[in-house]
């Protein structure tokens, strides 16, 4: 069998939602360097996240099951300025407290301290929290 990767991720939450789903439908695939991300969250970016790896001959079908996914839980978060769904969960470069908390890791730390994140609507560029609908 060959896989091909077909997503990634830099949580382990949404790697495995997205791989359940799949395998809900039937579709064979697993997540590469999960372990790794998930243990040492500062390479994230320096292996490229935790990859979702699909059979090839099922990565169109697969595609088509994560873009609806996605569309899915885009309706259920609704800009408060325009009532636009283009949103998504971002880091905000706009806070002070995440640039200093940057500089602070890469100065002293040999970990990475959290940044603080929140929907951004690419409509209108409202920035506002994210909200648990628990």
């Amino acid at each position: 069998m060959t896989f091909v990767l077909i997503q990634t991720y830099d949580n382990y939450i949404s790697a495995h939602i997205a791989m359940g789903r799949l395998q809900e439908d039937g579709i064979n695939c697993w997540l590469k360097d999960e372990n790794t991300v998930t243990i040492n969250p500062i390479l994230t970016n320096a292996i490229g996240g935790i990859k979702l790896m699909v059979e090839s001959t099922q990565a169109e079908r697969a595609a088509a099951i994560l873009k609806e996914l996605e569309f899915q839980h885009k309706e259920t978060i609704t800009c408060p300025r325009c009532g636009s769904h283009n949103i998504e969960f971002v880091s905000t470069p706009r806070k002070a407290s995440n640039w200093i908390m940057a500089i602070f890791g890469y100065l002293y730390a040999g970990f990475a301290l959290s940044a603080e994140k929140v929907n951004h609507c690419f409509d209108c560029g409202k920035e506002f929290p994210h909200e648990d609908k628990e």
